[in-house]
């Protein structure tokens, strides 16, 4: 019998949706993930917490999964730099009128 593979954290977030995404994006991949302690904040509705939202898959596939996120952190890193400067709250109709 196959002993069970233990799962490893590949990633920490303080905000479960950019955590649920990475997982999202890690299964869009065929990498299996799961995010653990996103519902931790509820417990204190109403008060800032720090919370450490962990995304973890199987060993096997943590350095597979870790490089995904690394290179969709530079992806989005290298497309913002694009977009620094811009005002995207203005409306230039608003001004207007």
């Amino acid at each position: 019998m196959k002993a069970k593979e233990k799962l490893v954290t590949v990633a920490r977030y303080e905000d479960s949706m950019e955590a649920d995404l990475a997982r999202q994006l890690l299964e869009d991949e065929g990498i299996k993930a799961v995010v653990l302690g996103q519902n931790v904040g509820n417990v204190y509705s109403g008060v800032p917490a720090v919370i450490d939202i962990e995304l973890q898959t199987l060993e096997s596939q943590a350095e597979d999964a870790r490089q995904i996120l690394a290179d969709a952190k530079t992806q989005a890193s290298e497309e913002g730099e694009d977009l620094e400067g811009e005002d995207w709250d203005d409306d230039p109709d608003e001004d207007q009128g």
